[in-house]
């Protein structure tokens, strides 16, 4: 149920990307206390983005899940963030994350809702 999409404006190769989306995906599943088997996670390379008038490497993020605590969400942009720079050498200041907090009702999977 958990969904992370990571979008990053710059190109890398296809097996960092795997290895940045199963690192994502396996803190994720830590940090959240959620089963692997429910997260996904997205990766899109490349897409034209300015930070601060600059197009140095820079990220964004969305991480959607049911029942995420607001308490929770300073410790996951700091666990995400920490992923970004040591993955990608991505400077803190450079990335930003949204975080939504989605009711069961409104999340659909297996041709239900949870």
């Amino acid at each position: 149920m958990p969904y992370l999409k990571i979008q990053i404006n710059q190109p890398i190769s296809q097996e960092k990307s795997k290895a940045l989306m199963v690192a994502a995906s396996k803190q994720l599943s830590i940090d959240l206390d959620k089963p692997e088997r429910y997260l996904m996670v997205e990766l899109t390379t490349n897409p034209t983005m300015l930070l601060g008038g600059t197009d140095n490497p820079a990220a964004y993020l969305e991480l959607k899940s049911i029942n995420l605590p607001v308490g929770q969400t300073k410790n996951l942009s700091q666990s995400l963030t920490l992923l970004l720079e040591d993955e990608l050498e991505i400077l803190p200041s450079r990335i930003y994350i949204e975080f939504s907090d989605v009711k069961g009702g409104f999340w659909g999977w297996n041709g239900s809702t949870f």
